[in-house]
């Protein structure tokens, strides 16, 4: 069916009418982002209309990819409800058609836009949002200015001294700390010197502080422009403690999570973001089934607009229902495969049924 002319005209359809709203979204995501941006950092020092523009350009697709399930439900629910209208599938039912053949390019375009989703829209968001972040986080690098953003707290030990090493902001993959703090035990346990710092950079062997207050028991605070701790930490274990799974691509994930693995770091949150990304294709799919199942109807049976929105509805329930148990997977109560692929596999063989149940009754 798709490589007949009217599979071709249906998914041209679909194709078309996914561009229009990812116009649209795109530009309704900016202006808003754009007014949030501006009201969060409009009071920081150094903050510009054309530095909260390139922000929200920057950030941007990351938004917009959480958007795309949305997309694929509307778009699917546009298209059959014009054609139905259209009184064109009306035309290709008489003509012996079924709503599995004239259903196919619709599937393999939401399939299309999953993959393109996957591979090309993600590498960027993943990009923009560390963009974003280091350019907020260097707003925000104001000393006067205190961000409360929670970072994980790191510990680094020698054997003789404990170091704990907490940060407001994370740059660079976890190798550079924004408004960051080294509390330095002895063997006992005792707090023998405070260095709080505006920016602290892991090299080889040792962490470069800038803009530094040392604090000792009992003596007079001391002002350094720079210095130097020396640490065991690797760059590649601190940036796998330290990194967001919303910043790696999914070109890394794999690699990312073999490294973790081998520094003992639990990679839950990465797998549950890989297998997320993977089922990303199929959950478009899925969606694009629960609009069939209402738009269909909706045409055939001539039922109110309550079914409508019930698909809408349907629609929001399966992306919540795919968020809440992500977080699950995410903190390890649930297996990441697990978690990310049974509510796709459940809605596809929920609209699945329904379609055959409409057609076959």
């Amino acid at each position: 069916m798709i490589f007949s002319t009217l599979g071709r005209y249906f998914f041209m359809r679909y194709i078309s009418t996914t561009l229009w709203f990812f116009l649209g979204v795109t530009s309704l995501v900016y202006l808003v982002d754009f007014s949030e941006t501006a009201g969060r950092l409009a009071g920081l020092p150094g903050y510009t209309v054309k530095i909260g523009l390139l922000m929200t350009a920057v950030r941007l697709p990351f938004i917009l990819q959480q958007t795309v399930p949305f997309i694929a439900l509307f778009v699917g629910m546009t298209v059959l409800i014009t054609l139905n209208r259209r009184r064109e599938l009306v035309i290709a039912r008489a003509a012996g058609i079924s709503v599995w053949q004239f259903m196919t390019p619709f599937i393999v375009g939401a399939f299309a836009v999953g993959l393109m989703t996957m591979f090309a829209l993600n590498p960027v968001a993943a990009w923009g949002q560390r963009q974003a972040e280091t350019m907020e986080a260097d707003l925000r690098g104001d000393p006067s200015y205190r961000n409360t953003l929670s970072i994980p707290w790191l510990r680094q030990s020698d054997g003789k001294n404990d170091i704990i090493i907490g940060a407001k902001a994370v740059l660079d993959n976890g190798t550079t700390l924004m408004n960051v703090v080294f509390i330095h035990f002895d063997s006992q346990g005792n707090i023998t010197l405070r260095q709080d710092a505006q920016s602290a950079k892991l090299e080889d062997g040792y962490w470069l502080l800038n803009g530094v207050v040392e604090r000792a028991p009992g003596e007079i605070p001391v002002h350094k422009t720079t210095t130097q701790v020396r640490t065991n930490l690797k760059q590649d274990f601190v940036s796998e403690r330290l990194a967001q799974p919303e910043t790696i691509a999914f070109y890394d994930l794999s690699n990312r999570i073999a490294i973790a693995k081998s520094f003992g770091i639990s990679t839950k949150a990465l797998e549950t973001q890989f297998h997320s990304l993977l089922s990303q294709p199929f959950l478009l799919v899925a969606m694009t089934l629960i609009a069939a199942t209402v738009s269909l109807k909706f045409s055939r049976f001539n039922q109110s607009r309550s079914v409508i929105l019930g698909g809408i509805l349907s629609g929001f329930v399966l992306y919540v229902a795919t968020v809440l148990v992500k977080a699950f997977g995410s903190s390890g109560v649930v297996p990441p495969f697990v978690a990310t692929w049974i509510p796709v596999v459940v809605a596809l063989a929920f609209g699945a049924t329904i379609l055959l149940h409409q057609e076959d009754g």
